[in-house]
């Protein structure tokens, strides 16, 4: 389904970005993994189980790489063309990190002297630069590396796939730096699709509500039952295989273009 698809995804040894991988490289594709050194380990283990599908007719490779680091990234894209022999089609942006932290706390002791804890501004700083900086970097520098490629029948020439959060529309109390972070991806996706749109690059987001990624499978049964009674419909967390599903139909829809979609079962957070 996916043969001349050849794939960059930051972040793609676990959760969203792990699934989507698999099920590229698994209907044909061929996959460059970008993530940090310590997620080697994960991304062994997820290209075990695809070269172990006898259906699979794709291929991976894993890249080190920090989304924040222009080196980084200039030496995963290089890798890509090396390894695969063409130049990138499409990116998917999935590394991230989501810390949870007031802009202010307070907590009064029993002899009613107050204690105040503010965010850090360097907690805040390096989210802002993961999550939005991380994603232009990797996104404008990919559609660098399409626009050397020949377009095809619609003029295209590939396809950045950013990760937002529904935390961009619903922040919930301590997501000050994270819903900050993901509204930045959010805000840059229409226009970065009209600057791309002379060389034949597209440019979509997907803002996720509840997926069951390593973070919430850690989180106790009670706390998914709670989190579960937000989400109208379907009544459960998502599947990382519904993300990589709709990065796989975006690549297919010439048509999808310069949109954040939602991906949450009309799911709106509470505060």
């Amino acid at each position: 389904m996916y043969r001349n698809v050849v794939a960059i995804i930051s972040g793609g040894a676990s959760g969203l970005g792990a699934a989507t991988a698999s099920y590229l490289a698994r209907n044909g594709a061929r996959v460059m993994v970008a993530d940090l050194p310590q997620a080697q380990e994960h991304f062994l283990k997820m290209e075990a189980s695809v070269c172990n599908d006898n259906n699979s007719n794709g291929s991976l490779k894993f890249s080190q790489a920090d989304v924040q680091s222009e080196d980084d990234i200039s030496s995963a894209l290089d890798m890509t063309e090396e390894e695969f022999g063409e130049q990138v089609t499409v990116a998917v942006n999935c590394a991230g990190v989501a810390p949870a932290r007031k802009t202010l706390s307070q907590k009064i002791a029993g002899d009613g002297s107050v204690t105040t804890r503010l965010h850090s501004l360097e907690e805040f700083s390096k989210t802002m630069q993961v999550n939005t900086v991380g994603t232009f970097n990797l996104a404008r520098m990919a559609a660098d590396r399409m626009a050397q490629r020949p377009a095809d029948d619609n003029g295209l020439r590939g396809v950045i796939i950013n990760t937002a959060s529904v935390a961009a529309y619903d922040g919930q109390i301590g997501q000050v730096a994270y819903a900050s972070s993901k509204g930045g991806v959010v805000g840059m996706t229409l226009p970065m699709a009209r600057d791309l749109a002379p060389v034949g690059v597209r440019v979509m987001t997907i803002a996720p509500g509840l997926f069951m990624t390593p973070l919430l499978a850690g989180l106790p049964e009670k706390v998914h039952k709670e989190l579960v009674k937000n989400v109208p419909c379907p009544n459960r967390l998502g599947d990382p295989i519904y993300y990589a599903q709709l990065v796989g139909s975006i690549i297919t829809n010439p048509y999808l273009n310069g949109e954040v979609i939602r991906l949450d079962g009309a799911l709106r957070m509470p505060p």
